[in-house]
């Protein structure tokens, strides 16, 4: 699938403007063009093996990871790749733990182009035990 980076200077960007005690991972990606014939839209995905089976009890990265790694056998299934991602969503229960996160992500979209992305902090997630959950669009051609 087709995908490039949208930037404007109309809008505000991290690599030009930094914020005190914030951090953001580069580049920051404003938007995503993506060109295909089918959007493949992921539901959350929490860090919840093929059993059921929590993975990453109370730790962050390990959660996002298999959270992840849900997201692309999903991908997968549709006949897609994470690099057809277009847009992700994470919602983390605690900001202060997003940069763990972010860390992971770079593992998966290592040598590609970035997603559009949007980090929420939430109070809850629909289990107490979940501390992140992450969902997608991907446009496949």
């Amino acid at each position: 699938m087709p995908k490039t980076a949208v930037h404007s200077d109309q809008v505000w960007d991290p690599s030009r403007v930094q914020h005190p005690g914030h951090t953001y991972q580069q580049p920051f990606v404003q938007a995503t063009r993506a060109t295909g014939a089918t959007v493949l839209f992921i539901s959350g995905q929490v860090a919840l093996d093929r059993d059921g089976n929590l993975i990453g009890a109370g730790d962050v990265a390990a959660q996002a990871r298999q959270a992840l790694t849900n997201l692309r056998a999903l991908l997968e299934a549709a006949g897609a790749s994470i690099a057809d991602v277009a847009k992700l969503t994470v919602f983390v229960r605690d900001m202060r733990q997003f940069a763990r996160v972010q860390e992971v992500r770079a593992e998966f979209w290592r040598g590609m182009e970035l997603p559009a992305s949007t980090a929420l902090e939430v109070a809850r997630l629909v289990r107490d035990e979940f501390l992140v959950e992450i969902e997608a669009y991907a446009v496949m051609d």
